[in-house]
């Protein structure tokens, strides 16, 4: 039995409320045993049965559930640095990708760079995260574009599943942009897809969801919705980046065929924003990727007030994105897409949570879920978000056990 005591705020994150409820509890107490949440409430009312227990005194901070990054590339070879020079001087994304940069060139380098080392570069991408207070992250493969290749970034979450304490949740991206190779024969790379891939990867359980990218670029909408509705019908869950360079028609596709998340959307329509609120998808910002592309953000507030659950994750890819820091994404949809400090904590646990379809055991401080704990050198979230450091995050415990401890 373990408690936390002299919580100044304890910020439970119910599912299936209001965005900007957070449930908290002031000068709170928690307790967990056997990795799961066993009581939470007013430090008064601890039960006898609890105080003579283990209590790590909290010192008056914050307590949250475990951040979830539901939107990574987490694996990949090489890095584009270059390509940040040339945006600043006046690039854009698309013609650098025209020219030979972006995606395939992250291709080319995750080609060439063995397991073992995307397997390295990786864990010490989860462990900056891990420290941080992220417990769970989503990662997509989408960086080998043949069936060799995807099949080894997926083997390096299912490794990594296995070695470190971050839960992995594995999204297949085969479908992020057509490959050199394919380039004038789309058909049969999309047939690969469908035909050799997908059936692969679920056989051996490598990945949960299946994502598409659909985009100038990348794949039409009707490639889009082929590569989709087979996955569906092989029992993937689906996931799409949606309307995030150009005006596509795919959030409403993930509307109708019922994805669990459309990612991106910085030009999603008011008509979409409806479609999803109806269809229940989760909409995942990523305003790490709109600060280093100089883009438009998300309208994260015209979505919540459609309805529409808007999630907060980092993107890191190499690219557009080369960061895992998810407290400063989660400052940048405060700053710059007009949601409360407690409307992002909610888009980085509970409603993260539900992008992944883990909304029942983790992203929520309630009996019954998992004990995964973030504790934050703050006395509420509104001072956490205005005043940003490297890391407030002194304490980390992830299934019930304490991965960092500077309380």
């Amino acid at each position: 039995m373990d408690v936390l005591t002299n919580i100044s705020q304890l910020a439970t994150c119910p599912d299936n409320n209001d965005q900007a409820d957070i449930g908290c509890i002031e000068d709170a107490a928690l307790v967990w045993e056997h990795g799961k949440i066993r009581w939470l409430g007013k430090q008064v009312d601890l039960p006898a049965e609890y105080q003579k227990s283990y209590a790590q005194d909290c010192s008056g901070k914050l307590v949250i559930p475990g951040l979830i990054d539901c939107h990574t590339h987490l694996c990949f070879g090489g890095w584009r640095g270059n390509e940040f020079a040339q945006r600043i001087a006046g690039k854009s994304y698309l013609e650098i990708a025209a020219a030979g940069g972006g995606i395939a060139s992250t291709v080319k380098a995750t080609r060439d760079t063995s397991f073992q080392d995307l397997k390295q570069k990786a864990t010490g991408l989860l462990d900056e995260m891990l420290a941080l207070g992220v417990t769970t992250v989503e990662c997509k493969s989408g960086y080998g574009l043949d069936f060799d290749n995807e099949i080894k970034q997926l083997e390096v979450y299912a490794a990594l599943q296995q070695e470190q304490p971050i839960d992995l949740v594995a999204t297949f991206l085969g479908a992020h942009i057509i490959p050199a190779e394919f380039k004038d024969k789309r058909s049969e790379y999309v047939e690969l897809l469908i035909g050799q891939l997908l059936p692969e990867i679920k056989q051996r359980q490598l990945a949960e969801f299946c994502d598409c990218y659909i985009d100038e670029g990348a794949y039409t909408l009707e490639e889009g919705r082929q590569i989709l509705q087979a996955a569906a019908e092989l029992g993937f869950g689906l996931k799409i980046h949606a309307e995030q360079l150009t005006y596509t028609g795919a959030a409403a596709l993930a509307a109708e065929l019922g994805a669990i998340s459309a990612e991106h959307l910085e030009r999603i329509s008011s008509d979409d924003q409806k479609h999803l609120a109806k269809a229940g998808t989760v909409a995942v910002s990523l305003p790490l990727a709109s600060m280093y592309l100089k883009d438009d953000y998300i309208d994260a507030r015209s979505l919540i007030e459609a309805g529409v659950p808007v999630a907060v994750a980092t993107d890191l890819n190499p690219g557009s994105s080369p960061s895992g820091h998810l407290p400063l994404a989660m400052l940048q949809a405060c700053l710059y897409q007009a949601m409360s400090p407690a409307e992002v904590l909610k888009g980085a646990t509970s409603i993260a949570a539900k992008a992944i379809a883990r909304e029942s055991t983790v992203g929520s401080l309630l009996p019954g879920h998992q004990a995964d704990i973030a504790i934050i050198d703050a006395e509420d979230i509104n001072h956490w978000m205005y005043h940003f450091r490297a890391n407030a995050c002194v304490g980390v415990i992830k299934n019930g056990v304490w991965q960092h401890n500077r309380l």
